[in-house]
């Protein structure tokens, strides 16, 4: 009788927290969240960092495509004057930042090094800030090739002409999550036969797409939602440029009378769209 009214207590289905049972464990292990997918800094034509710019705001030219003509002249006729146009872009990088306070009894009852996480997960933060003010850029683009419900190699071609039609070259393919899965539903993409190789056995998809290179960057890192729809095709040598007058800086403080540790991470960044007509938007519906 006595092993029995053990054995009833020990039950998780009749017994309590507090009894025989054995108390719970947290672990002291952490699992971050995810990094999402963001573009790289190498997709833009130009980066100027910090030791490069003076003032608050720096203004660069560029030369107007096709500003300047050869004519026939004729025998003895003057020969007619030309000379190049040029436009001006003007950046002006924007501060940015956030500021990390915790108490000194959360880092001294926490599990975790509480506050080096902070900073961490800050730092991921400004990269997807970036992120989305490249793709806000984007936005400026001269062309947009209107698809249907689902994206088409249709959409695709026709924004490649569209940039090959301005004399651009149509060197990346930027896609949100629609987008690309929109892309995966198309067997020119996923068969071997058709597209030409193993790569998408392998990468789980065509790394290239009439000789773009493709990325595809996260939804939740761009300015709605409704980026997930979009993709963008354009010219990486002429497209955009990013301009840095302060990358990301991290200063730490303390405040005794708070009894608090903190930190303060900031940067100052602009993003700028050099030539609209060398990129090409395509939306989905």
């Amino acid at each position: 009788m006595a092993f029995n009214r053990i054995q009833e207590y020990i039950g998780t289905s009749d017994a309590t927290a507090g009894t025989l049972l054995i108390p719970q464990l947290i672990m002291p292990t952490l699992i971050s969240a995810v990094e999402k997918t963001l573009l790289p800094r190498e997709m833009a034509s130009v980066v100027w960092g910090p030791t490069q710019i003076q003032g608050s705001s720096f203004s660069i030219n560029l030369e107007s495509p096709d500003s300047i003509r050869i004519t026939q002249v004729g025998e003895g006729a003057e020969i007619p004057m030309d000379n190049l146009d040029f436009t001006s872009i003007t950046y002006t990088p924007i501060k940015f930042g956030i500021a990390i306070r915790i108490t000194r009894e959360m880092m001294e009852d926490s599990q975790f090094p509480l506050f080096n996480l902070n900073i961490a997960a800050a730092g991921t933060k400004f990269g997807e800030n970036e992120t989305s003010l490249i793709l806000t850029a984007f936005n400026g683009a001269n062309t947009t090739i209107t698809g249907g419900a689902a994206a088409t190699i249709a959409n695709i071609t026709a924004a490649t002409l569209a940039v090959r039609n301005q004399s651009y070259k149509s060197t990346d393919l930027v896609m949100g999550d629609e987008f690309l899965s929109d892309l995966q539903n198309i067997d020119t993409f996923v068969e071997a036969d058709k597209a030409g190789n193993t790569e998408m056995m392998q990468r789980g998809f065509v790394g290239t797409i009439y000789a773009m290179t493709c990325a595809r960057f996260d939804t939740n890192a761009a300015p709605s939602t409704t980026y997930a729809k979009y993709a963008y095709v354009f010219d990486r040598s002429q497209a955009y440029g990013i301009a840095i007058k302060r990358d990301l800086t991290v200063e730490n403080f303390d405040m005794p009378t708070y009894d608090m540790s903190g930190a303060v991470l900031t940067q100052r960044i602009d993003v700028k769209l050099h030539r609209s007509k060398a990129i090409c938007k395509i939306t989905t519906t």
